[in-house]
């Protein structure tokens, strides 16, 4: 049997956006605050110089105290400059012990970052898992996940409740910069799926790059949570049924999507800017689905377009009626509708 290739990410890790700072910018602040450390201590023994006692018998210059603070901070004492008073002595176990301590710290500050990152990322990531439920799950951090995931911000989704599960490290990271969480992991295990938490998520995008790994993370991600929307994109039209079948709610063909966007855009262009307008969620127009208001009861569907809110379809105990059937003249208590309307602060068509 072939060896199967090592994956990137094969350890899980789950990866929280945070603040970094830059290598240049790390290393200028331990520079600056060893600096810091050594002035304070020279400028503490120079003004206590009577308490101190050089083995040549000369008084304590700014020289010596600077010397003195560079051997005794880096602990190297060769014992020829020593606190000979109470004062000198109290000064040395309260102000500069402590400052050696900072010192050191900062000297080895490499290992002692890495072993702090390694724990606060083990700690967030517990508390992430303690406390994630009810979220959003985007597999694959592409072209289309992008703009999933952005889509859903603007939307109104919090970045922080979307997860993000991909293969690739810098996939992740770019996610991480957008707020959300991520996974470095195959998204066909079981294992990955189960780390995301997707028992808990309400909501699954599947934007692999390849059909068959979207069938594979469907089949997968339906079986550990039965109730969560699952929302998928295929590259061909036939894999559509497959998708279906493996336990997609919705399955979207991205290039025949394309290719019929592309043809109705030479074909009608007006219709073509209209459906690009509702495609883009920043301004124009919008596609969405709400449950109805109060006001709203009662009243024919069709009569909300003069309050600027056009009826598409009627959704009523799971049951979709679209505006073409006319078969619901009035609206009932625990309606929704899918609508066509103005984006918020959007300016007013002049076409």
């Amino acid at each position: 049997m072939k060896r199967r290739a090592p994956i990137e990410g094969e350890h899980l890790h789950v990866l929280l956006p945070a603040r970094r700072s830059g290598p240049v910018t790390s290393i200028l602040w331990r520079i600056s605050l060893a600096l810091s450390c050594i002035v304070i201590t020279t400028i503490v023994v120079y003004l206590d110089r009577e308490g101190y006692k050089d083995a040549t018998g000369t008084p304590i210059s700014w020289i010596d105290a600077l010397y003195y603070s560079t051997v005794t901070l880096s602990t190297t004492g060769y014992g020829d400059i020593v606190p000979v008073t109470e004062s000198a002595r109290l000064l040395n176990i309260f102000v500069i012990t402590p400052l050696r301590f900072i010192f050191l710290i900062t000297l080895v500050g490499t290992t002692i970052e890495v072993l702090t990152k390694r724990s606060r990322d083990e700690f967030r990531a517990s508390r992430w898992r303690r406390n994630m439920s009810g979220h959003t799950i985007v597999v694959g951090y592409g072209v289309k996940g992008r703009s999933t995931v952005a889509s859903l911000v603007d939307s109104g989704i919090p970045a922080s409740r979307i997860t993000v599960v991909d293969r690739t490290r810098e996939c992740i990271a770019a996610a991480n910069a957008f707020g959300c969480a991520g996974i470095v992991g195959d998204a066909t295990r079981q294992h990955t799926l189960e780390e995301a938490k997707v028992a808990e998520a309400t909501q699954v995008v599947v934007a692999t790059g390849r059909d068959d790994s979207a069938v594979l993370v469907t089949l997968t991600a339906r079986r550990l949570s039965p109730k969560a929307v699952i929302v998928a994109t295929v590259r061909e039209s036939q894999n559509i049924e497959v998708l279906r079948q493996s336990g997609a709610d919705n399955v979207i063909a991205t290039s025949e999507s394309a290719g019929q966007m592309l043809a109705l855009s030479l074909i009608s262009p007006t219709a073509g800017t209209i459906i690009a307008d509702l495609l883009e969620p920043m301004d124009g127009l919008e596609i969405v689905e709400r449950a109805i208001t109060v006001a709203e009861l009662g009243v024919d569907p069709r009569s909300l377009a003069k309050f600027g809110d056009v009826v598409l379809a009627v959704v009523r105990g799971g049951v979709v009626s679209r505006f073409d059937q006319n078969a619901i003249t009035v609206l009932q208590d625990g309606d929704r509708l899918v609508v066509v309307r103005p984006v918020a602060g959007s300016p007013p068509s002049t076409t």
